[in-house]
């Protein structure tokens, strides 16, 4: 992806204040009081500031935990992880790689098949139905959703 970031003052003019804090300050949305935590709509979801592709429905589940929860990025290489030792804990945060967004947390229980956990906060990030891929100019993810055609 060919990205050049905005500057501070464009990117607070485009983001909500809660997008901002969360993306830019590192901060944490309130849990079950976000607007993905039990959306289940097909689509895929891309950073709120960049538009990169992060993760995808089909890697989605309920943790329980009150935030979107995903088993793994929808392409490895537009997430990075970090270590965070904020609030007395030793973490795992979860960036986005071409804009620095702040998404999340990686934690090491979630379900198969990975295993992981990632724990990402609604306002950093922006969903792009399915009937809207093409349209948007993420036509190259519908393949994901196709059903299996039975063979003959």
């Amino acid at each position: 992806m060919d990205y050049n970031k905005p500057t501070d003052q464009e990117v607070k003019a485009k983001l909500t204040p809660a997008q901002y804090e969360v993306t830019q300050c590192s901060a944490t949305e309130p849990p079950f009081r976000n607007e993905f935590w039990n959306h289940h709509e097909p689509g895929i979801y891309v950073d709120v500031v960049s538009g990169e592709p992060l993760f995808a429905s089909t890697d989605k589940f309920d943790s329980g935990t009150g935030w979107p929860s995903f088993t793994r990025p929808l392409e490895k290489t537009n997430v990075t992880e970090h270590t965070d030792g904020s609030h007395g804990m030793r973490r795992v945060e979860v960036r986005s790689a071409n804009a620095d967004s702040h998404l999340g947390h990686l934690f090491p229980d979630g379900p198969g098949p990975t295993g992981l956990r990632y724990c990402i906060n609604s306002a950093s990030l922006r969903f792009i139905p399915l009937a809207k891929l093409e349209e948007a100019g993420y036509g190259e993810y519908k393949a994901l959703f196709e059903k299996a055609q039975p063979t003959r």
